[in-house]
């Protein structure tokens, strides 16, 4: 285990040297992992971030969720109150605007009307910055996911990777939420949470 300040910021700085080519086509592998997951199948609300920078892209996901008439949720960044907010999304292209540090994130004024409720996910895919084999996760540092998760413990946590987003064991802390599943253009991770 090393630092978790260094390891985030070497891990990130790997990602952010990808080539948007590269970054399409682990994206579109980890797409199709993703969809082929049970869990996601059995969902009915997922709630799934709107990819930024080098994250996995998840608009065409967004959309093919939509497709599937999934009721697809996502977050609206609350940094006042550090948490995040739940909204239904209908149209990507008209529903979401630049947001906290640019994000895309939904128009505040879809609130009050497609606010959701924590307890109505039944499946939360993440971003993060590392993560390890057991399910562990870092984050950006805000801490925004860690609240959300440690409130819902029976929702199924899947979180989107690239392969060099892993390493054997993070030096996780107390506040830090394991996770359900890894998808990795390589793989599907089982992590070694035990959902209550």
């Amino acid at each position: 285990m090393t630092d978790g300040h260094h390891l985030r910021k070497t891990i990130l700085a790997a990602r952010d040297r990808l080539t948007e080519a590269e970054i399409a086509a682990r994206s579109e592998a980890i797409a199709h992992r993703l969809l082929a997951l049970p869990e996601l199948e059995r969902s009915g609300t997922i709630c799934i971030y709107v990819s930024f920078r080098s994250e996995v892209r998840t608009l065409p996901l967004i959309r093919t969720l939509l497709a599937r008439e999934k009721r697809v949720v996502v977050p609206l960044t609350r940094i006042k109150e550090k948490r995040l907010d739940l909204v239904t999304l209908s149209d990507p292209d008209q529903d979401l605007v630049p947001g906290y540090c640019n994000i895309p994130e939904p128009r505040r004024e879809l609130l009050p009307q497609r606010l959701v409720e924590p307890e109505q996910l039944d499946l939360v895919v993440l971003p993060g910055s590392v993560f390890d084999e057991r399910g562990g996760r870092f984050g950006y540092g805000g801490g925004y996911y860690d609240r959300l998760l440690a409130g819902i413990p029976r929702a199924t946590r899947v979180a989107l990777a690239f392969e060099m987003q892993m390493v054997a064991a993070l030096p996780l802390a107390e506040h830090d939420q394991l996770l359900d599943r890894i998808v990795t253009e390589k793989r599907v991770i089982h992590g070694t949470r035990q959902p209550r």
